[in-house]
């Protein structure tokens, strides 16, 4: 079964670009998770086609991942195909204010393109440590910016296979989520429109932006970003401050002292720690203020459930 499935994805990609018993570790931005069955790399459209074609006739599950900075992978790992859109999916296009750009491109390296282009609407995603397919997907935001105002066109894979074309309004952008989200389709390209600003307005911003996010994130330590989405009405961060868990750990994972919104590695976290720090944060938080925040972080592969 492994040499005969090994052989099918060695087919479609060069041999070095697929990986079994992977550790999920080097692939997540918390720096934890056990293996993967398969780790694919993917540089193409058809490629990711076939990949998805392959897995459905194998009956084996699989899960899209660009750079994995917004998932926690347990420590049993994923039994199934990781389908890497990431190395191979950085191609960005610019053209007067329109911009082209693959999947796996990073926000970081897309921002600074748009700065040296003079153009502006990408500065609240320089921060963030994600590809754009994942940002276009959960409708990533900072600092009063979503990618839906900047997002025109979005191309996808759907569940079917087919390649289909969807436009910003028929994405339907949410909060943290969207149309590719609740339907499991896999983002492969995207057409954002900025707009032509001054350079060094535009470098300045990203400055100012990058400055409060040095001084109020723990960004030395390795983490999956904000760890819970923001309830109605509340702030996590402050909630979980205010229940007085500024610190607490389970292992090494541990509320950031910086900032309570982030669960942070500490040394050598496990995903059970981290997973058993988040329940705790949950129950106290609901116990105190009757408020159940809800996880933003993505969960891969078998949790125990102590709820």
């Amino acid at each position: 079964m492994s040499d005969r499935i090994r052989r099918r994805f060695c087919e479609i990609v060069a041999e070095d670009r697929v990986l079994e018993q992977e550790p999920m570790a080097r692939h997540t931005t918390f720096r934890i998770g056990g293996p993967a069955d398969y780790f694919v790399e993917l540089e193409s459209i058809d490629e990711v086609k076939a990949a998805v074609r392959i897995c459905q006739e194998e009956n084996l599950p699989w899960f899209v991942l660009g750079r994995g900075s917004n998932l926690l992978v347990s420590d049993q790992g994923y039994r199934g195909v990781i389908l890497s859109i990431y190395k191979g999916f950085q191609k960005v296009e610019i053209d007067g204010e329109i911009l082209t750009v693959q999947a796996g491109t990073l926000l970081t390296t897309l921002s600074g393109k748009a700065l040296d282009a003079s153009l502006a609407g990408m500065e609240f995603a320089s921060g963030i440590p994600g590809t754009v397919g994942g940002a276009v997907v959960m409708n990533a935001g900072a600092y009063g910016g979503e990618m839906k105002d900047i997002v025109r066109q979005v191309t996808v894979l759907d569940q079917e296979g087919i390649v289909r074309t969807l436009t910003g309004e028929e994405m339907q952008f949410g909060y943290r989520t969207s149309l590719a989200k609740k339907k499991g389709y896999i983002v492969l390209e995207t057409v954002l429109e900025l707009q032509h600003g001054q350079k060094e307005e535009i470098r300045e911003r990203m400055q100012g932006l990058k400055a409060k996010r040095i001084a109020k994130q723990p960004l030395e330590y390795p983490s999956a970003g904000s760890t819970f989405k923001r309830p109605e009405g509340y702030f996590a961060g402050k909630l979980i401050m205010d229940a007085g868990l500024r610190g607490a750990h389970v292992g090494d994972a541990q509320v950031s002292e910086k900032h309570c919104g982030f669960v942070v590695n500490t040394g050598h976290a496990t995903a059970a720690d981290v997973r058993e720090l988040m329940r705790q944060i949950q129950e106290k938080v609901q116990e105190q203020f009757g408020v159940r925040l809800e996880p933003e972080v993505r969960f891969l592969g078998e949790f125990e459930s102590k709820e």
